[in-house]
């Protein structure tokens, strides 16, 4: 919400008051004095008239989460665990997941309270790299470092997959670099080649990779730098 927007809805001010106070610069935005009617004011935004606090600001929370099999990606599931589950966190009824794994997909899983955050680390257009290490259940044929790299028509979306990278790592082992995340689209890149996906594992978004110091089923908190990683600049 912008600045202004967010001073008129207080019922205490009209918008030529909301004007007398931005440009007297007695308004403060996290701190710095701020007289840009246009600035954005979010929940997270600490906004002060004066010596007084009009809006305290909740902390952004952001979490790397190392899945395991077996955990659904979801806030609630009627059925089986969830990876909001395995947070030993407060309120963990603000958080939502940036991104998805399977099912059976293990790997780094990025949750967070903020959502503009979340849509940059998830957007389609923003080519984020997704590294995967996988697995197979027969050799993999070197012909699919070529085909993934040129890309594969999905029929059902009607459209070619961005360019991969892939670098077998051993007859049934591979790493695999996305640009996207197409519903199953690793198992439907190896289906094409009659080779079926045993194991899928996802090690980094962007600059993020995770920690190999958590234990699956581990957490901890993002770094400041790993999260500036997907802020405006």
């Amino acid at each position: 919400m912008r600045l202004d927007r967010f001073l008129s809805n207080l019922p205490r001010f009209n918008r030529q008051e909301v004007r007398q106070l931005l440009t007297s610069g007695r308004v403060r935005v996290d701190s710095q004095v701020c007289r840009d009617s246009h600035s954005d004011v979010r929940v997270f935004s600490r906004v002060e008239l004066d010596a007084e606090v009009l809006q305290a600001g909740k902390a952004a929370r952001y979490f790397m989460l190392h899945k395991p099999p077996g955990v659904v990606s979801a806030t609630e599931h009627p059925e089986h665990r969830t990876v909001l589950d395995l947070l030993d966190e407060p309120d963990t009824h603000d958080l939502h997941l940036a991104g998805r794994l399977d099912l059976n997909t293990s790997g780094l899983l990025l949750i967070t309270n903020d959502g503009q955050w979340s849509r940059r680390v998830t957007a389609p257009t923003g080519k984020q790299p997704k590294v995967y290490l996988v697995d197979t259940e027969d050799p993999i044929d070197p012909a699919c470092i070529e085909v993934f790299a040129c890309g594969l028509y999905f029929r059902f979306e009607d459209l070619l997959t961005q360019p991969a990278e892939l670098q077998i790592l051993a007859p049934r082992q591979a790493r695999l670099t996305l640009y996207e995340g197409r519903y199953h689209q690793v198992k439907r890149m190896f289906g094409h080649f009659q080779n079926k996906v045993v194991g899928l594992h996802r090690l980094s978004v962007g600059a993020i990779q995770l920690d190999d110091r958590l234990s699956p089923g581990q957490y901890r908190t993002l770094a400041a730098e790993e999260i500036a990683g997907f802020e405006i600049n």
